[in-house]
């Protein structure tokens, strides 16, 4: 895998090539790779295809004969018992649509991002540069740059008005509103959700999945908004459309409905959404699914007051996350941990784990856990009787949530710096920052 922010090798010579013929040469590097680990396992094409594909498709992948899709590429992972990406990575001499496509869909959303940036570089046709800046502004919104994600969605979204391309327009807009949202300009995010959901409920065709997506988009705008029932609501409706996915769709959608449902207060309907996604992602092999789902519930149970089964299901996911060396992730499942020793009283130990994932996170450019274990440091300190400790440690969280553009996150570091600083006397510094945050409510 290429470490994040770095290009694959590139030479010269190759660069003659066409985009289909190089297409066609990552089909053949994918099959070979494929071929490799299925002898290597010592499967034949029919036992490797048993259950869900044919030996001919098989072949056809081996020989680069055909496009592998990402849901054959994750079972036949699964099946060999090696990562997606092993069969994805190879030397190739530059970035190509279709492995920009298979990063995105594979959640390796840096090295996607990198992909699309470099590919609109020298591409000039009107279509194609809009398609390539809807996938960088899925990949931007993954990794949380707001900012880059809505000036792509947009542009997307405008050149799709202008070639007619309805259907595309469409999925542009939806990154559009979800950069909006992680800008905490709910009001905007919301009015363009409500525009996608009418054009779906008019019959507009548009890839499967999107009305799920929808519904929960605009159940975290009221949840964020303080309308739970209304959240609710639109998570109840996207509930009943669970059923029309596939096993790994079904998985990702019910994740996204049990943190809906933790954030707008139905923790019991949580935990339960949240295990039918474990039992899916168990099913099709997913261990990055499954370690962020076990965070999740570490989360959840900790809301309902269960500390040993939090710290269980937090010691699960960590233990996946190292195994998969994903420290970016594993930032988060520290802090959860610092959260649920804050809760438990062992006020030492939440200020050690809070502090090693402020590390992790710095390291790995997780922004969103630097700042939330900046704020659970900065509780335990404030506990622990050292005011000033957690005065720095949020004026460090402030620095960073307001460069990143974090408001929601923002607003609750702000609360509790001027909640510590009115117990230190400084009654009039704290009525500014509180005014800042009550300001922030507001896009």
């Amino acid at each position: 895998m290429h470490p994040s922010g770095t290009l694959p090798p590139m030479e010269t010579k190759p660069r003659t090539l066409s985009r289909a013929q190089l297409d066609v040469g990552l089909a053949r590097d994918i099959g070979a790779r494929l071929r490799a680990q299925r002898v290597r396992a010592g499967l034949t094409q029919s036992k490797l295809a048993e259950g869900r594909y044919t030996k001919a498709y098989v072949s056809a992948l081996e020989k680069g004969l055909a496009k592998p899709s990402m849901a054959a590429l994750n079972f036949f992972a699964g099946r060999l018992g090696v990562s997606t990406a092993s069969l994805v990575d190879g030397n190739l001499p530059t970035w190509t649509r279709l492995e920009a496509d298979l990063r995105l869909a594979s959640g390796d959303w840096a090295a996607a991002a990198d992909a699309y940036a470099t590919l609109l570089e020298g591409e000039t046709a009107a279509l194609r540069r809009a398609e390539l800046e809807r996938g960088l502004a899925e990949a931007s919104c993954r990794l949380e740059r707001s900012a880059e994600a809505l000036r792509s969605a947009t542009s997307a979204a405008a050149a799709f008005d202008a070639l007619g391309r309805v259907s595309d327009a469409f999925g542009a807009r939806y990154w559009q509103g979800y950069a909006l949202l992680q800008q905490g300009n709910d009001s905007e995010a919301r009015s363009i959700f409500r525009t996608l959901l009418d054009q779906l409920r008019a019959g507009l065709a548009v890839e499967p999945g999107f009305a799920l997506r929808l519904l929960i988009a605009l159940a975290t705008v009221d949840s964020f908004a303080g309308e739970p029932a209304r959240s609710l609501t639109y998570l109840d409706e996207a509930r009943a459309l669970v059923g029309d996915l596939d096993d790994r769709r079904q998985a990702t959608f019910l994740t996204s409905l049990a943190i809906g449902y933790r954030e707008s207060g139905d923790l019991e309907a949580a935990i339960g959404l949240a295990n039918q996604a474990l039992a899916r992602f168990q099913a099709v092999e997913g261990d990055r699914e499954i370690a962020v789902l076990e965070n999740e519930l570490a989360l959840t149970h900790l809301a309902l007051g269960s500390i040993e089964r939090a710290r269980g299901h937090a010691a699960l996911a960590d233990e996946r996350f190292r195994r998969l060396g994903e420290e970016f992730w594993r930032a988060h499942v520290v802090e959860t941990s610092a959260q649920i020793e804050l809760a438990a009283g062992s006020l030492t130990e939440s200020a050690r784990l809070a502090d090693d994932a402020r590390r992790l996170a710095q390291a790995t450019g997780n922004h969103k856990a630097f700042i939330s274990s900046s704020l659970t440091l900065a509780r335990a300190q404030r506990q622990l009787g050292d005011p000033s400790g957690a005065r720095v440690s949020l004026e460090q969280a402030a620095l960073r949530a307001r460069e990143r553009e974090r408001p929601s996150q923002l607003r609750s570091v702000l609360t509790e710096w001027a909640d510590l600083l009115a117990d230190q006397g400084e009654v009039q510094r704290a009525y500014e920052l509180t005014r800042e945050a009550l300001a922030l409510k507001t896009p």
